[in-house]
């Protein structure tokens, strides 16, 4: 018994050692400054509760690549939101696992900072509430977010970087969604040669896309206004109707049956890569777009007063087409998608 005693004792003395010369490993996670471009809109409200850290956007993108998301491990946020299509796809409408087909076209992530409102029909006010909606949808990943957790909390990789982001290794849904959105966060948008012609860097429109910029002005700037193209508002602009019964537009959030078929105004920045075109991906080409504008939109009672004001169209000549994809195609933020 002394002897067991003694041991004890001793093992304990070393214990009380240890403990006295261990130092906790720490970390300086600074914030990183959001380049805000000029022009640009205020940030969410939501932003200055999440701002972006060094650590927590390295986690957030390793989190965004990781096909561990989804039931099957196929699919991970970059697979449909693809860098080099301004993290969008050129899908239809989104695939997820087993090839399964979503409701809608993939919007694009950039300058997520400055929206008000996020998917088509702006069901989200808070982007750190999304991450967790394609997690859970049967045609996205078809997965849980207890699911994403057991697969990585053992993940050394991971461990580490949540201590250096949050604190400890500890893994909740929370740091998960927080640190995606981080990352999203910095995906600005803002070096396009439009931008570059504004900031006078010594680029200048060639004589089509000055006449597009024109036109752009005289016939879309309702919509596609401020720096974004965008003005964040919700609109039915008579485009074709999505088959599936369970699309209604902004009207499936506020059960309004003036929102029916209205969605959010894209913006138009790198609009370029985004094809097709549309909630559900209408129109392969942007010259389609404006055949369909020009001919006569679908109309109906909430039809946006842009088109319903003027026998549902936007009359374009071909010139004025052709100068408008020139424009828009100035718009393109190489590199943003490389």
């Amino acid at each position: 018994m002394k002897k067991i005693a003694l041991i004890v004792s001793c093992l304990f003395g070393l214990v009380s050692c240890s403990n006295d010369e261990y130092k906790p490993i720490t970390y300086t996670n600074p914030v990183i400054e959001l380049a805000i471009p000029q022009g640009f809109p205020e940030l969410n409200n939501a932003v200055s509760n999440n701002l972006p850290t060094q650590y927590g956007v390295v986690l957030g993108k390793k989190l965004f690549n990781d096909t561990r998301f989804s039931a099957d491990n196929s699919i991970a946020c970059a697979s449909c939101h693809i860098q080099r299509t301004a993290f969008s796809d050129n899908n239809v409408q989104g695939v997820g696992i087993e090839s399964r087909i979503g409701l809608r076209n993939v919007p694009p992530v950039q300058n997520m900072a400055f929206m008000k409102f996020y998917n088509w029909d702006g069901s989200k006010l808070k982007l750190e509430d999304q991450p967790l909606v394609p997690i859970i949808t049967h045609e996205e990943m078809d997965s849980s977010i207890l699911d994403v957790i057991a697969k990585i909390q053992d993940d050394t990789e991971y461990k580490d970087l949540f201590t250096k982001a949050f604190g400890s290794e500890t893994i909740t849904a929370q740091r998960i969604y927080s640190s995606i959105v981080q990352y999203e966060y910095t995906l600005i948008s803002a070096n396009s040669k439009y931008d570059k012609v504004k900031r006078n860097e010594g680029e200048q429109f060639t004589d089509s896309e000055a006449r597009g910029y024109n036109v752009f002005q005289q016939k879309c700037i309702s919509c596609h206004n401020t720096e974004l193209f965008t003005d964040q508002t919700f609109r039915n602009i008579g485009f074709p109707l999505n088959p599936d019964s369970n699309e209604a537009g902004r009207a499936r959030v506020t059960g309004l049956s003036s929102d029916y078929m209205s969605f959010r105004v894209p913006s138009l920045r790198n609009v370029e890569y985004t094809a097709p075109y549309g909630s559900f991906g209408q129109f392969s080409t942007l010259k389609s777009v404006l055949d369909y504008f020009s001919n006569g939109v679908f109309y109906s009672e909430n039809l946006d007063p842009v088109f319903k004001n003027n026998e549902n169209k936007i009359p374009l000549t071909e010139r004025e087409k052709t100068d408008l994809i020139a424009f828009m195609k100035t718009l393109s933020d190489v590199e943003f998608t490389e």
